[in-house]
């Protein structure tokens, strides 16, 4: 038999660490070419990566949440051919060299990037890495899968001397409950009950078919049993948002445990803070508002709601607005640019790949519509729908976060007014949507008379790079949203 390594490629973007989330196989296991063997957190999505041989599971040569570096060997493949049988799984230097001959089976759109050799030291002082390790006169004990990891957790059926009697019986016990294949749960939950020490196996599910979701986690870790079914709709894994959800799920309930917890930074929680800082501290941030009526916006929504087009995707204000965001950088143009600081030129891009903020359970991304500007209301609806879904479902690949022109983050979902939000990094503005609230409104009739009427009324913003967008062009660009917003059927005039 032969055994071929199996390296950490880069997943994309020119990413150099990821977290293992999940694996999809043990030892023993057959696969086929192109089967998706585990799960990796990178710093900007979850992905799953395929296996570029057929053959059987030799080893696992990572375990479920370390953090390595793309190059790592992390799974051994028996490929069953050759004549004489191989030594046992190899451990550090053969792993290494089957690993360097197995690039070139690489599938399409992995491998570590041309000339990209520089990687940032581990911050972890875990376990030793594999390929450090000696070769073993003994077999390499593989990585456990989550059920012996359990196991391990929990020894059973061990020939121990019995305990003394007491006086009282001990209360009966539950009958075990099997523990063949996994828990039902999603790769977030799995990730939260890890976090928080919980064995998902003692877990009750109140999900669809007995799936376990966060707040029975929670609820178990808080002593009240399960939660109710309704935990599906938990704001951690709420639609497309404008701001990073807060991470509640990713914590004990309040009150409860120890006073204070430390969660690492990693992730894609790790990137957003550092891009943020950049971008902060690099573009000189100019922030505008517009108070404006959007009574027109809302019976054209409820209009669209009721049409046979619409009937199959989500129609929102957001859509609204992502429309007239392109109408308005066609009469703006110098809004979707940006700046190279190397070459001091001013790039003006002549398309908007539309970017949307999303809150999701691993934290804040920003997923875009690439060629917004080429669809018509009907497709930036169902873009948006895939986009929400994908991004909910932590699913979001790193090209679909990358080549974004502009953005737009919609606090209106947690009923915020308005905000300063910070330019996304490569971008030069940024559109902050508020809450829409009916007030009392001045509103002038066809003999030019004032009276106030309730209309329905919400707050735009928008932050931009004072290098390159002055004043002039950003308060045009913001006015002109305002007037689509107004009254919808301006933008039958400007085409």
């Amino acid at each position: 038999m032969a055994i071929k390594t199996f390296n950490l490629p880069d997943p994309g973007e020119g990413l150099v660490e990821a977290e293992i989330v999940e694996w999809k196989v043990a030892p023993g296991d057959s696969v086929k070419v192109n089967d998706m063997v585990l799960e990796i957190e990178t710093a900007k999505s979850l992905v799953e990566l395929p296996i570029p041989w057929a053959g059987t599971v030799k080893e696992l040569l990572v375990e479920v949440g370390q953090t390595i570096d793309v190059g790592t060997p992390i799974i051994s493949i028996d490929d069953g051919k050759g004549g004489d049988e191989a030594p046992q799984a190899p451990a550090a230097g053969a792993a290494s060299a089957e690993g360097t001959g197995a690039s070139e089976a690489i599938l399409v759109g992995y491998g570590a990037k041309a000339g990209a050799t520089a990687r940032r030291p581990r911050k972890a002082a875990g376990a030793a890495p594999v390929a450090s390790a000696p070769a073993a006169s003994a077999p390499t004990a593989s990585a456990p899968t989550e059920t012996e990891q359990i196991a391990e957790a929990e020894p059973v059926a061990e020939p121990v001397a019995p305990a003394p009697r007491t006086e009282s019986p001990a209360p009966p016990v539950a009958e075990p409950v099997s523990r063949e294949g996994r828990p039902k749960a999603k790769p977030p939950v799995r990730k939260l009950a890890k976090d928080l020490g919980v064995d998902l196996w003692s877990v009750q599910g109140s999900g669809t078919d007995g799936i376990i979701t966060r707040d029975d986690v929670q609820a178990f870790v808080s002593g009240s049993g399960s939660a109710a079914a309704q935990a599906d709709s938990a704001p951690a894994t709420s639609a497309v948002n404008g701001v990073a959800a807060p991470g509640a799920a990713a914590y004990a309930p309040f009150g409860s445990g120890p006073r204070e917890e430390r969660i690492p930074i990693k992730g894609v929680r790790k990137m957003t803070a550092q891009a943020m800082v950049g971008s902060a501290f690099t573009a000189p941030h100019v922030t505008e508002w517009i108070t404006i009526d959007v009574t027109k916006t809302m019976e054209l929504v409820d209009r669209l709601k009721g049409s046979r087009e619409f009937k199959d995707v989500k129609v929102t204000p957001l859509l609204v607005l992502a429309r007239a965001l392109v109408l308005a950088v066609r009469r703006n143009p110098g809004m979707n640019a940006t700046w190279d600081e190397a070459a001091q030129e001013i790039v003006q891009k002549n398309y908007v790949n539309l970017g949307i903020a999303a809150a999701t359970p691993r934290g804040l991304i920003v997923p875009n519509i690439k060629d917004a500007h080429g669809m018509t209301m009907l497709e930036l609806a169902q873009a948006i729908g895939s986009l929400t879904a994908t991004a909910r479902e932590g699913r979001t690949q790193p090209a679909e976060m990358s080549g974004g022109t502009m953005t737009i983050t919609n606090v209106g979902d947690f009923g915020v007014d308005s905000g300063t939000p910070i330019i996304n990094p490569g971008e030069s503005a940024i559109v902050c949507f508020g809450a829409i609230r009916k007030q009392p409104w001045v509103v002038t009739d066809a003999d030019g008379n004032d009276e106030i009427a309730i209309r329905h009324v919400t707050q735009l913003a928008v932050s931009f790079d004072h290098r390159l967008i002055d004043g002039e062009l950003g308060s045009r660009f913001l006015s002109d949203l305002a007037a689509i917003l107004s009254d919808p059927a301006q933008a039958l005039v400007w085409g």
